[in-house]
């Protein structure tokens, strides 16, 4: 088995088999339910074309050097969130007030995973209703009371989420290269075969000219400062970026990768998968006379209806939910690592005891939010705070987190990077050169303040 150590704050642990391995791993854990569920109907909402070409943009901008500047971390600490930028804080002699990057890439992947955890449960339940059930003739009202009757079912809804979070753990337990990285090869693979597949299927059987035109032929009139600023929140929340999981992966990266090439390809994979997600789904939404402005609800109440009415469509359906299924998966997995790798630190009780305990703290920690679509729906915790005060418990860790703690992880990020970082220290890391040169100015100067101004804006 591999291993690398790390300083007095990490302990020995181990690396990706490969720069392949790596860019598999890092990438299947950032593209899950922001790519392949909330893309499309965030795009759909917000008028498609031009959205997307912000989106991208932001992409390309600011999400590429941010990400970089995260994996910077990562390797330069080489150890859990906390190790990694506390030694970073050492090392160059920056403010103590950044040590607290390590500690929010902790909560928000740990609480993160608790209500995420709850979507990923819808997604299993429809892989096995179309696996099992079908959608064959179900009507736009009987695909409602469907997905109403799964809300409203607390028992069904928490037997989904442990199932979904004990096999992340299961996955997590095996160790990097005998269980995040197999998981993660077979992800990437299999999300490609099968959006391919999807696209092509519906090439030839309603064309994608309409799809295509929504998606990339931009209507500015359709775009709004509020569309601008869900764009650049989408960017974010689709890359992986203050999660903590890009951080921690990169803590493992073995002598030889660059960075700035992971940080660039695993950018332009999430841009591709959202771009063949719409391309899956839209031809079908159009073909079939549904709105793509459905909302939150176009995967699991429109798209059924169109499943049960097309030639093929049940298994399409069974490819297209055990798709979003094991896109849930991995990025769970990737969310999973980073709490496990700083327990590891301190405990010496075992990987495997480790992710048990971690995995049962979040189910449990994640029961109110399963509950806010049932029992605890008009249920609202934080009244007294008017940013909060219609939200339920769900509403507000996926508020607080998205809106929030996310945004603000990646602007002390930068900043530390930017600012906190000599610049001897960059060049030794990253090397020297113009693009280095452009990296420093973005993440000091032009990302700090799109995430404020973002900030700000939601």
């Amino acid at each position: 088995m591999t291993q690398a150590g790390g300083d007095a704050d990490s302990a020995p642990h181990e690396v990706w088999t490969s720069k392949l391995s790596f860019l598999f791993s890092a990438t299947a854990a950032a593209i899950g339910l922001g790519s392949l569920w909330r893309f499309p109907y965030v795009a759909g909402v917000n008028g498609g074309g031009a959205f997307v070409l912000v989106y991208i943009f932001f992409v390309a901008l600011l999400c590429v050097p941010i990400i970089l500047a995260e994996m910077f971390i990562g390797k330069r600490g080489s150890g859990s969130t906390v190790a990694s930028v506390n030694r970073v804080v050492r090392e160059e002699g920056a403010w103590n007030i950044w040590r607290g990057i390590g500690w929010l890439s902790l909560l928000i992947p740990f609480f993160g995973l608790s209500y995420y955890s709850v979507i990923a449960g819808w997604c299993v339940d429809y892989a096995r209703m179309a696996l099992f059930e079908g959608f064959d003739g179900v009507t736009a009202e009987q695909s409602k009371s469907a997905f109403d009757q799964l809300m409203a079912s607390p028992g069904r809804l928490l037997a989904l989420q442990a199932v979904f979070i004990g096999a992340a753990v299961l996955v997590v337990s095996r160790g990097l290269q005998r269980g995040i990285e197999r998981i993660s090869k077979i992800k990437i693979m299999s999300m490609f075969a099968v959006l391919t597949f999807m696209v092509l299927y519906n090439a030839v059987n309603f064309g994608l000219g309409d799809a295509w035109a929504f998606l990339f032929a931009p209507d500015f009139s359709q775009l709004t400062p509020m569309s601008v600023l869900v764009a650049f929140g989408q960017a974010l929340f689709s890359t992986g970026i203050g999660i903590g999981v890009l951080m921690t992966y990169s803590a493992f990266v073995p002598q030889g990768i660059s960075l700035p090439q992971s940080s660039a390809l695993l950018s332009l994979a999430v841009v591709i998968v959202a771009s063949l997600a719409g391309l899956a789904i839209f031809p079908i939404v159009f073909n079939f006379g549904l709105s793509p402005g459905e909302g939150a609800n176009l995967i699991f109440v429109t798209v059924p209806i169109a499943f049960g009415q097309m030639t093929g469509g049940r298994i399409i359906s069974i490819l297209f939910f055990g798709l979003i299924a094991i896109g849930a998966f991995t990025s769970a997995v990737g969310m999973l690592e980073p709490v496990v790798a700083w327990l590891e630190e301190r405990l010496k009780i075992g990987r495997t005891k480790i992710c048990a305990l971690i995995g049962l703290a979040i189910w449990l920690v994640g029961l109110p939010s399963m509950l806010s679509f049932n029992l605890l729906a008009d249920v609202r915790p934080l009244s007294f705070i008017p940013f909060f005060a219609a939200s339920n418990f769900f509403d507000v860790l996926d508020m607080g987190i998205a809106m929030i703690l996310l945004p603000l992880n990646a602007l002390m990020i930068v900043l530390l990077v930017g600012w906190g970082v000599r610049k001897t220290t960059i060049s030794a890391e990253l090397g020297d050169g113009r693009l280095i040169a452009c990296w420093r100015v973005i993440v000091r100067y032009l990302a700090p303040l799109a995430i404020v101004i973002l900030m700000m804006g939601l």
